[in-house]
């Protein structure tokens, strides 16, 4: 063979192989997504739970009451490793499911459950999941255990702000590797028991606003790897234990809003990681505990709303660190220590309503870094004389009940920061200072005092208010014409002065008005301007309105006070419409009408004033659709007709109320940074004024048809009104003998 035939023989082999070696190298590379993309089951897993979301959201009945993520990476033809909300391994095995947040309500939407817990059925063939977040998503029903026995290898599992009840699954004890749990913000009930312990690797457990009951497990305190623990909101009971020294590593132990009592052990010393550290709102007892002079990391102590008693020790003003302080709410007794200026750091400090006695010191307005101050009703007294040159920048100032006499301090006007404002409850006298209405003042609360005057039109024209609080003074004069420029106004309360003429109509304006007293004054008029469709209580009572009662009320409508006027004319048939009104009171004026015509229909209705009037007619067996009704006054009217047998069906006067003390509002201090919220305040004061204000009405039940010309027997079923505590039926024609209850042995 000559050597040119071998050299192209030898080309040709590789050339070949070349080719070979090509073709091999381009298939690998092309094989390559195939080797890392995640696991076909995984994908199937995900795209499953995807379409069942998806369903969920075209079918559910309030769906389009909700916001919902569409998932639009998660689609069959891309790696899921490369999807949103997915992270996985440098093997391409799913690790992490960050699924919070995909069902969200929509503005001005109360939220409620929209999604039962077996959509998460799919997730739990992933059985390589380190991490599942699916808080924030109204999942509603039991915790599937049965699927999360399968996730073993589950390291942080975040459930927080769902609707699920029930107690905790027992398999869900078996996920041992978890090292962060979040179950905070469901309806979940039980005890929390002995298997709490299997959870060794825990560092952070948040059990925070569910129904949790019983004592705190011995278990919890052998979990020393604990850093954070919040079992905040729920209804455990029982002593804090001397164990709690052993969880050396916490860094935050939050145990308010619950029924827990006794002395706080002196081992809480034993935790000098401890940055934060409340037990709000519960039953403890005794005093501060002189190990905490220990706690030298501690940043925030809240202690408030219990029944501490003692002096306040002055070693809290050895720990450098404190940013907040809250002891509000106790029996503390003595003087305020001097060492508290020491705290350089302090933000907040809380010492109202307590037992304290003496002077309030004016060292508190030269502690720079402080931002928050409540000192209300705390025993301290104010001292008229002194010379206040404040160093510090208030947010938030608080000092109601302090004796405060004279007229608003002027050294106010130096808190350019100020948006919260309460000098209610002492002996102010003068005219509203301009001062006030030249800052970013959103709440200002000024009752019970003795000012007088007017009020300035320009406090109208700030864009801050949001809570204005004048009652129980002598204010007098016109309401201002511009009022209704307070348009983020939410709570407007000017009742019990000596205001006159008529209501603004550019009061339409306040759009986010909700609650509006102007009860107690000297206002007239027979015309109402627009109300917002926001205002749910509102209070004209005790004025000289006259003509017919408005009705252009808006819908939301829950508290409606409207006695001692002069309206006349019937009820309105449209207060049907309002829906939600729970609380309706006419009495003492001029209505008219038949009753059995005019008895409003409201499901909702749990207290109907309608005395001193001049009805007629008989009280219709309709009565009974009133299901909601605990407080029943007809008295002082012209009715006639018997008792209707019907008024025994009411379900709220049959059953008594057995209503537990209820926790006061849970002030969250947790994350202060100096800044005060005023829409807290706002919530807070809807919740007072709506909620704890209308307790009593709760917890006991009234008939009164005293004064009128009913005739016949008593029923003997009103014996059946277990809950009745007062029955007046005096003045009428009634014959017969007044029934016992049946319940009365």
């Amino acid at each position: 063979m000559t050597q040119t035939k071998k050299h192209h023989i030898c080309m040709q082999m590789a050339t070949t192989l070349s080719t070979h070696m090509l073709l091999s190298i381009f298939f690998f590379i092309n094989a390559i997504p195939a080797l890392l993309s995640c696991p076909s089951h995984q994908k199937q897993a995900l795209l499953h739970f995807k379409s069942t979301l998806t369903t969920t959201a075209t079918t559910t009945t309030n769906a389009s009451s909700y916001q919902w993520v569409q998932l639009k990476s998660w689609n069959p033809t891309s790696d899921c490793c490369s999807w949103e909300r997915v992270n996985c391994d440098g093997t391409t095995t799913v690790m992490e499911l960050h699924l919070d947040a995909l069902v969200l309500p929509l503005p001005d939407i109360d939220p409620v459950p929209v999604v039962f817990s077996d959509i998460l059925v799919p997730l739990f063939h992933i059985r390589s999941l380190k991490l599942l977040d699916i808080s924030n998503n109204g999942l509603q029903g039991e915790i599937p255990g049965d699927g999360f026995i399968n996730l073993t290898q589950l390291i942080h599992l975040d459930m927080s702000y769902n609707f699920f009840n029930g107690s905790i699954p027992s398999q869900l004890y078996l996920l041992t590797n978890l090292s962060y749990l979040d179950m905070g913000i469901n309806s979940l009930e039980g005890e929390l028991g002995p298997e709490l312990g299997s959870f060794r690797n825990l560092t952070m457990l948040r059990l925070y606003g569910n129904y949790f009951q019983g004592p705190i497990p011995s278990q919890l305190y052998e979990l020393e790897s604990l850093q954070e623990v919040d079992l905040s909101e729920n209804n455990l009971n029982g002593s804090l234990s001397v164990e709690v020294g052993k969880l050396v590593n916490l860094e935050s132990l939050i145990l308010a809003a619950n029924f827990l009592l006794g002395k706080v052990p002196e081992e809480i010393g034993n935790l000098t990681k401890l940055r934060e550290f409340s037990l709000q709102n519960n039953h403890f007892s005794g005093g501060i505990p002189s190990s905490i002079v220990n706690l030298k990391k501690l940043e925030i102590l809240d202690l408030s709303i219990n029944a501490f008693s003692t002096q306040i020790p002055s070693s809290l003003g050895t720990l450098p660190n404190i940013t907040a302080l809250a002891l509000g709410d106790n029996q503390f007794t003595g003087p305020l220590p001097w060492s508290i200026q020491n705290l350089s750091k302090l933000q907040l400090l809380r010492l109202h309503d307590n037992m304290l006695n003496g002077e309030i010191p004016t060292w508190l307005f030269k502690i720079t870094s402080l931002r928050s101050l409540s000192i209300g009703g705390s025993g301290l007294l104010w001292n008229n004389e002194a010379k206040i040159v404040p160093r510090c920048s208030l947010g938030m100032l608080s000092m109601y009940s302090c004796n405060i006499s004279g007229q608003i301090p002027k050294w106010l006007s130096t808190q350019k920061d100020m948006y919260m404002l309460d000098l209610s409850k002492n002996k102010l006298e003068g005219r509203f200072p301009d001062f006030l209405t030249e800052g970013i003042l959103q709440v200002i609360i000024l009752s019970e005092n003795n000012l007088s005057g007017s009020i300035p039109p320009r406090l109208f024209e700030s864009w801050n208010i949001l809570v204005l609080d004048l009652s129980k003074n002598n204010f007098s004069g016109e309401l201002p014409k511009n009022i209704g420029n307070a348009k983020r106004v939410h709570i407007l309360n000017l009742s019990e002065n000596k205001f006159s003429g008529q209501i603004p109509m550019s009061i339409s304006n306040s759009s986010n008005l909700g609650i509006l007293d102007l009860g107690k004054n000297k206002l007239s008029g027979v015309t109402f301007p627009a109300w917002g469709d926001n205002l749910n209580s509102l209070d004209l009572s005790y004025n000289n309105f006259s003509g017919k009662i408005p009705t252009n009320l808006p819908k939301g409508m829950k508290y409606l006070f409207l006695g001692e006027n002069k309206f006349c004319g019937t009820l309105p048939w449209n207060l049907t419409k309002l829906v939600n009104l729970q609380y309706l009171d006419v009495h003492g004026n001029n209505i008219t009408g038949y009753l059995h015509h005019t008895l409003p229909q409201i499901p909702t209705l749990e207290a109907l004033i309608l005395r001193n009037n001049s009805l007629e007619g008989y009280i219709p067996s309709s009565i009974s659709n009133l299901s909601s009704l605990r407080i029943l006054d007809l008295s002082h009217n012209d009715l006639t007709g018997i008792i209707p047998q019907e008024l025994a069906n009411l379900p709220k006067m049959i059953e008594p109320l057995h209503i537990s003390t209820p926790h006061p509002i849970f002030h969250n201090i947790r994350h202060f940074d100096g800044d005060y919220n005023p829409e807290d305040l706002i919530v807070n004061w809807k919740k007072l004024f709506q909620g704890l204000a209308f307790r009593n009405i709760r917890s006991y039940s009234l008939l009164d048809l005293s004064h009128n010309r009913i005739c016949g027997k008593i029923p003997s079923s009103l014996g059946k009104l277990k809950a009745l505590k007062v029955l007046n039926i005096s003045r009428n024609k009634i014959s017969g003998h007044i029934p016992v209850k049946k319940w009365i042995r």
